[in-house]
Order: C-alpha cells, then structure tokens, then sequence
C-alpha cells in the first residue's frame, strides 16, 4: 500500500517531522511537536554547482577520473539530507528498525525503504509516560508487602472474631480427625458447630474488606503507591495522562481484586478469582496489565533509582546539587 503525501513522523528521528511526496522525503525536518504547514514546505535553495574539474597539465581532460558513482545498491546522495540518517535506518545506536515509527498511518505498511515483510526484530517495550514497565517481581513483591500490612491490622481488630469462630468449629474438626485416625468414616454422632460460626465467618469476611479498602484506596488515589510499592519502587498511573489515580479510579482498581474477598466463603471461590487477577500480567501483552489494571485503565511503571551522595550531607549541598537541575548546565 502506497503513502499519499503528508507530514509524518520520520522514522530515522522520532523527534522529528518531514513530509512525504509519496515517492521521497522532501524538505528540511521539523520539530515533532511543531504545527506542520499546509502541503509540502517551500523549496530549498538550489546549493551551488560544484566547479568543473580542472585538467592536470599535461593530461587531456578526456582522461581525467570519473567522479566517484555510487555502488550497485547503495543510496544516491541526494536521497540523503545532510546531517540526516537515511529514511530507512533507525537513528544511530539503536540497531535494526524494532517497530513502526510514531505517528505513521495506520495499515501503510513499513516506511518506503524499509525491509519488505513488516517491521524486522521485535518491537520494544512501551514506556508509558517515559518510565519503563514494572516486572511481575516487583509487583509480587510489593502486594506481598502489603498483604502482610494488612494481616497484622486483621490480627488487631478481628482477632477476637477468629477466635470465636475456632472455638465453635474445634470439636467438628477434632472429632473428624480422630475417627480418620481410627479408619472409621462415619459421619454419625458429629458435634455440629452453633449457627454463630457461619455469622462469625462473614463478619470476619467484612471487616477483612473493609481494612484492606481502607488502607489500599486513599493512598493510591492520592499518590499512585501503597507502602509496599513504595518500598519496591513501582508506582501505578493512568494510561491517559500522568497525574494521581483520583478516588474513583483508585476504587475500580481495587474492587476487580479486593471485592472477591467477600466470596471466600462460598468454597474459596473469591480466591481462586483474586488468584487469576494477580496472575494475570504474566499474559498481558504489551503493557502486563492485571484485570483490575484493565479495569480502571491503569498501569504499573518502575520509578527510576536516586542515587545519592552519602558524603555530602543537605547542609553542604549547593543549589547546582539538587536532584533536578536546570536544564541550562552544560
């Protein structure tokens, strides 16, 4: 499928854009985010001929060296802009082209000059808002973090609940156990736990809910990082722009994985769901979103390590040491 002519985004340079005649580049780049002119850009003085070799003395002009021709296959110098990276090679450093350059129409095939066949190598990997995607790891490790957090403040507030609750189904289960024991798989005679112990269950259920909303939601809605996060380094944004998740986004996110707590106690089938969320990333390409990612349209990004100078104290830092310097130091 051939290109009509426009302005798109060169492939050789992210950064820039330059219009397409249909046949070639033509015309000096522009800055990618600059407001492109109205069909192709205005043409570019003529540079001047080169001088008409001089004939050594002595030797016929007829006899004089060829100009240099380019070789079979190679480009012709004026399908190059000076300074400028052919149309079909990636931007120097970067290897084999790895995917469609940004901004180039969808279905057009590969930019003209490019290998025939689709885009060569593997795509890279998205950076949404230019921070790398966080790995299942550190994800793993950070919900690991926080389930702990909660664990503790479950063992504060609904400890007396569960124990309660053992005390009620302990005989059942010492009974069952001990006939077990004796080959003996009657079930006559059981001691039945009091109907306390099923209210017992789903209050407990609810106030486990209910502390893990309480600590998960308002510290993602606000800052996008739970303690656990924090602590890893991951940070969850919304794919449209780089901002706080707000409170709405924050809950959606957290009902696809928190709700289905209230469901473990129909045979454990809420944690066979929450187990399919949180394994969920591992088949989620390319962004490694979990359902409740998709969801809320969020996603997890790795935070860039700080690195600082443990012998230089705040005191004796200058303003030249801050952590974000002004982009006029050279």
């Amino acid at each position: 499928m051939s290109v009509g002519p426009g302005w798109y985004v060169d492939p050789a340079d992210p950064d820039t854009r330059r219009y397409w005649d249909g046949e070639g580049w033509v015309g000096a780049p522009i800055p990618v985010d600059a407001t492109p002119p109205e069909g192709p850009p205005p043409d570019e003085p003529a540079p001047a001929s080169p001088a008409a070799p001089v004939s050594a003395p002595g030797i016929p002009a007829d006899a004089q060296p060829a100009p240099a021709q380019p070789q079979p296959g190679q480009p012709h110098p004026w399908q190059q802009q000076p300074g400028q990276p052919y149309p079909w090679q990636p931007p120097s450093g970067h290897g084999h082209p790895q995917g469609p350059p940004p901004g180039w129409p969808p279905g057009a095939g590969p930019p003209p000059g490019w290998p025939p066949g689709g885009w060569p190598g593997r795509p890279p990997e998205p950076r949404p808002h230019g921070l790398p995607l966080a790995g299942f790891g550190a994800r793993l490790v950070a919900r690991l973090i926080d389930f702990a957090i909660v664990f503790a403040l479950n063992a504060v507030v609904n400890g007396w609940f569960v124990w309660r609750l053992i005390e009620e189904v302990t005989p059942y289960w010492r009974e069952v156990f001990r006939r077990a024991m004796a080959g003996d798989s009657s079930t006559d005679g059981l001691p039945q736990p009091s109907e306390q112990a099923g209210g017992l269950q789903v209050v407990i259920l609810l106030i486990a809910t209910a502390l893990w909303l309480a600590y998960e939601v308002p510290t993602m809605a606000s800052g996008g990082q739970t303690f656990g996060k924090r602590l890893v380094g991951v940070k969850v944004l919304p794919m449209s722009a780089n901002q706080p998740l707000g409170f709405g986004r924050a809950l959606r996110r957290w009902n696809t994985l928190g709700l289905p707590t209230l469901l473990w106690y129909c045979c454990g089938l809420g944690l066979l769901l929450q187990l399919v969320d949180a394994l969920s990333p591992l088949f989620d390409h390319p962004l490694r979103q979990a359902l409740h990612d998709k969801r809320a349209q969020t996603v997890v990004v790795q935070l860039p390590r700080v690195h600082r100078d443990k012998r230089t104290t705040p005191d004796d830092r200058t303003p030249d040491d801050r952590t974000d310097p002004s982009g006029d130091t050279p």
